[in-house]
């Protein structure tokens, strides 16, 4: 199957997983139900499950046996959208195409609307069946870690510390939130899916190695994007980086040379997948595909 077909049967089978997952949106109080289902189901590229579904066939395993951590990473993805775009954060009013949970609703239930996506998050998780190496604990460690204070937590608190200043971020500070805020989670994806295949050791730290590199990568594309591209085509508002002097790779390096960095971490993550060989083509054509994406 081509990627973007791929892609898009991938969309549908965690979308399908997820509206399976959460309460319908009639479950007493409706109004967070609703909420919490209104941001989830805006749109977006399902990167996250998606990488964490190939992963599993790239260590010989049934990509369903992945669809419970696939969709518990989804929501917490969603709900640190949804906590980003506050106006107390990033103060953003367009996400995925649509208004922000709190323009829709209120700052109050947008608020509880990323609080029950994170905690439905680990309720969704504890459904992924164990294997030999890893058990629910494991699953559970892996994602919490992710998405706390040392990762996806962190990473956006140090990058509002940096807004704001005249003086830009050092290369390193910048790449701590690069990975911290987006390479984080989407490596504990990957590995996610490793794991439920009950992949080795030697095979995790590949997919891990992959997952860093690819994250990175990702959020330096989406770095020259925001300066590059219309707020229609992404999405989201565009040129937001630069209105709040954020420190991005474009304001450290310039685009050419963040288009460059951009290719040797995508280099770097097709390596890491040697050991799979043939098995690990999906991830390739990933890496390459958001490499080269526009929105």
């Amino acid at each position: 199957m081509e990627l973007k077909p791929y892609l898009k049967e991938r969309c549908k089978i965690v979308d399908k997983a997820l509206n399976e997952f959460l309460p319908a949106a009639r479950t007493r109080p409706k109004t967070i139900h609703e909420a919490m289902r209104y941001s989830l189901f805006a749109g977006g590229k399902r990167l996250r499950p998606i990488l964490c579904l190939a992963a599993a066939e790239a260590c010989d395993s049934d990509y369903k046996n992945a669809l419970a951590p696939a969709g518990a990473v989804e929501c917490i993805h969603t709900y640190s959208l949804i906590h980003d775009d506050l106006p107390c954060m990033d103060d953003d009013e367009l996400r995925r195409g649509v208004p922000t949970s709190h323009v829709k609703y209120g700052e109050g239930i947008a608020v509880l609307a990323g609080d029950a996506l994170l905690t439905i998050a680990f309720e969704i998780l504890a459904k992924t069946p164990a294997t030999k190496r890893y058990d629910v604990g494991a699953y559970i460690s892996e994602l919490a870690v992710a998405s706390g204070s040392r990762n996806l937590i962190g990473g956006q608190v140090a990058d509002l510390e940096g807004e704001g200043s005249d003086i830009l971020l050092s290369p390193p500070q910048l790449k701590f939130i690069h990975q911290s805020k987006t390479a984080a989670l989407l490596t504990a994806s990957i590995r996610l899916g490793g794991m439920t295949a009950d992949a080795t050791p030697k095979k995790v730290e590949a997919l891990t190695i992959y997952g860093q590199s690819l994250g990175l990568a990702f959020q330096v594309i989406d770095d020259i994007l925001d300066v590059t591209q219309t707020s229609e085509k992404l999405g989201k508002s565009a040129g937001k980086d630069e209105a709040t002097a954020k420190s991005t790779f474009p304001a450290l390096f310039g685009l050419e040379k963040s288009r460059q960095k951009a290719g040797q971490l995508t280099r770097r993550a097709h390596d890491a997948l040697k050991p799979f060989g043939k098995k690990a083509d999906r991830l390739h054509e990933i890496a390459d595909y958001l490499l080269d994406r526009d929105y």
